[in-house]
């Protein structure tokens, strides 16, 4: 609690700008209606009155004005924010009949409703299915808490070997529910211990996340033209991850096309030659979904198949228009396709934009890089406006970066610059030495604002750094 008040803003609420404040105000107005409703506990109840009446205030303005336009596209954002506005509701009411000691007059305010934008159905849903006990579907394994009391011990929702469910600490502590406090052995009890002691006992939204951060700080470095030495049993883990659905992002989690696509392409680079025809199960009419089913398109997840089918194809030295094999032939068909779309989705200024990562500067960075490499047709045009993209956009410090300059996106804007730029340009080559410049004077701060796209914005430590790293390798290699 010392840290919600500690981090509260001055407009009363926690998290990002605009719409990214959404998931992190509801769930911290939540957490200290709950905590009002307790014996003080160091904190005093009318401390903590304010703080919650402050949030609930902001939540009035901010809640309004949301809409599908402005409202950013995190994974269940509908279901949680549904779940998060019925609870402080009944906290809410509680209050109102029973306030809290110390606290005089408790306001009698409500949390603002829910934009239409908001759709409902689908906690009902998971909530029906809970209570009839049926299965859910495993991808909202990740967002278990929104069901309260009927997560704990869910039917069909299963307790991994490291005892996370759905490499969430928050749904891995909605499945242990009350029985937690009684039983120490728990290994979703052990889980969650551990993940506070290692984080001065604050947990991450998602954790843990190994074979995302294995798979991608192993591509970057090497695309980087880094040469780490990858211990023989990581690139095994990651050989035998793969299964006839791909790879999951951790254990909990459901299979997914951008953790096998960089898998195989990281595993290529490494010499190790796997057919990509996994990711086919991926595949739809137009593009390649993140999962089956899955609502909108990423294009950093398409970016990352054209890597994979791209650098097999390279790999095998084989053109499908002199080789009568019939994959070889497919392939090169999905790198067309692939490269017709990522070319249609790209914005009038010459950026990409993505679902999972709040900064163009990774999508663009993710698209450039992949069309550069593999692409056909349209690409190097592409390649080229996202090129002119990056340099008027260059801040005056020299950095780059979406509501502040940022190290990540610096390296993000250098790695497309120095990876894709067709032959000598003196504004690329001015571009590039003052981003370098200023990269090399923000890698040493290792505080790094979270950018990534999850249930609230989170920051993967290791694959941030390793792009960091691959930037200011690149850029040495021409200062």
């Amino acid at each position: 609690m010392k840290y919600l008040l500690g981090t509260q803003r001055p407009d009363g609420g926690w998290g990002g700008p605009g719409g990214y404040a959404l998931v992190p105000t509801l769930s911290a107005t939540d957490a200290l209606l709950a905590d009002l409703r307790r014996p003080p506990n160091g904190t005093d109840h009318p401390v903590l009155a304010r703080a919650a009446d402050r949030a609930l205030r902001m939540l009035s303005r901010l809640l309004p004005g949301l809409d599908e336009a402005n409202l950013p596209d995190m994974p269940a954002v509908d279901i949680i924010a549904a779940s998060l506005t019925d609870s402080i509701d009944d906290r809410l009411r509680a209050l109102r009949l029973s306030p809290p000691p110390g606290v005089r007059h408790w306001p009698h305010r409500a949390v603002a409703p829910l934009p239409a934008a908001f759709d409902r159905k689908r906690l009902k849903s998971v909530l029906c299915a809970l209570e009839t006990r049926t299965p859910l579907p495993e991808k909202l394994f990740h967002a278990l808490e929104v069901a309260g009391h009927a997560a704990s011990h869910a039917v069909g929702v299963p307790l991994t070997s490291t005892g996370t469910v759905g490499a969430s600490p928050a749904a891995t502590a909605a499945w242990l529910g009350e029985s937690g406090h009684h039983d120490p052995d728990s290994p979703a009890r052990r889980f969650l211990e551990a993940v506070a002691r290692g984080n001065d006992d604050l947990v991450p939204c998602g954790v843990p996340i190994t074979m995302f951060e294995r798979s991608w700080v192993i591509g970057i470095l090497l695309r980087a033209g880094l040469s780490p030495s990858i211990p023989p049993e990581l690139t095994a883990n990651l050989v035998s991850g793969i299964g006839a659905e791909g790879i999951a992002a951790a254990s909990g989690l459901p299979a997914d096309a951008d953790t096998t696509a960089v898998s195989l392409y990281s595993l290529a680079l490494l010499g190790v030659k796997r057919t990509p025809d996994v990711l086919l199960r991926y595949e739809t009419e137009t593009h390649f979904c993140t999962w089956p089913g899955e609502d909108g398109h990423s294009t950093s997840v398409n970016a990352h198949v054209l890597d994979a089918f791209g650098q097999y194809l390279k790999d095998t030295g084989r053109q499908a228009s002199t080789h009568r094999d019939g994959s070889v032939q497919r392939f090169s068909g999905i790198v067309r396709k692939l490269s017709s779309w990522l070319c249609e989705q790209q914005h009038s200024d010459g950026g990409w934009r993505d679902r999972w990562h709040a900064s163009p500067y990774y999508a663009t960075a993710c698209c450039a890089l992949a069309l550069s490499d593999f692409g056909v047709g349209d690409a190097r045009t592409a390649v080229t406006r996202a090129i002119g993209w990056v340099l008027a956009t260059q801040r005056p410090d020299g950095s780059w970066g979406l509501w502040e300059g940022t190290a990540e996106e610096t390296a993000y804007a250098l790695q497309i610059l120095l990876l894709v730029r067709p032959r000598y340009d003196p504004a690329i080559e001015r571009a590039v030495a003052d981003g370098y410049d200023h990269l090399l004077r923000a890698a040493p701060n290792t505080e790094r604002p979270a950018l990534w796209h999850d249930k609230d914005l989170y920051l993967p430590k290791a694959v941030v750094e390793a792009g960091i790293l691959a930037a200011l390798h690149l850029g040495r290699r021409t200062a």
